[in-house]
């Protein structure tokens, strides 16, 4: 499902390295090409071509001239850096900071997400 507030190609671009991160799409194999995408998703292919356009980009895949778009290889360490660092900026900057704003210490929040964690 779409999400209305994100442009689509965006989302298909995530979506298709939301593959190769949890393995469902290797290195070297074949990517879903931009009509595949656009009819599973009811999407106009011009958008799924985009998506897929930003992914090259990217260097996340390449296009082999007249067979098709394959994950590059290496992509998945390098999306799973890439998304840590964001992560890191989005959550545990502010969390950290917050933390901080209530005098707490880092080992002090350390100690805090290890008991989140066992209470689990």
């Amino acid at each position: 499902m779409m999400d209305e507030g994100r442009p689509i190609f965006l989302q298909i671009a995530e979506l298709v390295e939301n593959s190769i991160i949890d393995g469902s799409l290797a290195e070297e194999e074949q990517v879903p090409s931009t009509n595949e995408l656009a009819a599973f998703h009811r999407i106009n292919p011009a958008t799924a071509g985009k998506g897929l356009a930003k992914l090259v980009a990217d260097g996340v895949v390449y296009k082999k001239r007249g067979i098709g778009m394959f994950v590059t290889s290496g992509a998945r360490d390098a999306l799973r850096f890439r998304r840590r660092d964001l992560f890191a900026r989005q959550y545990i900057d502010p969390l950290v900071t917050e933390a901080r704003k209530l005098g707490m210490t880092v080992d002090e929040l350390k100690t805090m997400l290890d008991n989140w964690e066992a209470a689990r």
